[in-house]
């Protein structure tokens, strides 16, 4: 077993009824237990974010390793489209 050290924490009272009332359900053994199970699904969640980033950063370096130029006419869709609008209003 690895081993324990007891920090403190400080909790919302929001936090704090939920983790007594987890307890009390006999959810939980113990305050400890509930917050051990919250920082591993924290844990998880973490990593989970910190592969999507890793992933979204690949992608990016990809798109501009292809050497892709985005669409700069911007200007000439919106004057097209107010030509036309005009011309329909007439």
């Amino acid at each position: 077993m690895s081993k324990v050290e007891k920090i403190s924490i400080a909790l919302t009272d929001e936090m704090l009824a939920s983790v007594k009332n987890a307890v009390a359900s006999g959810d939980y053994a113990s305050s400890s237990e509930v917050i051990r199970h919250a920082l591993r699904d924290w844990n998880v969640q973490r990593l989970r974010e910190q592969e999507a980033i890793a992933e979204i950063r690949r992608l990016i370096a990809e798109a501009d390793a292809s050497g892709y130029e985005p669409y700069t006419g911007m200007d000439e869709i919106k004057a097209e489209g107010r030509r036309r609008l005009a011309e329909m209003r007439r």
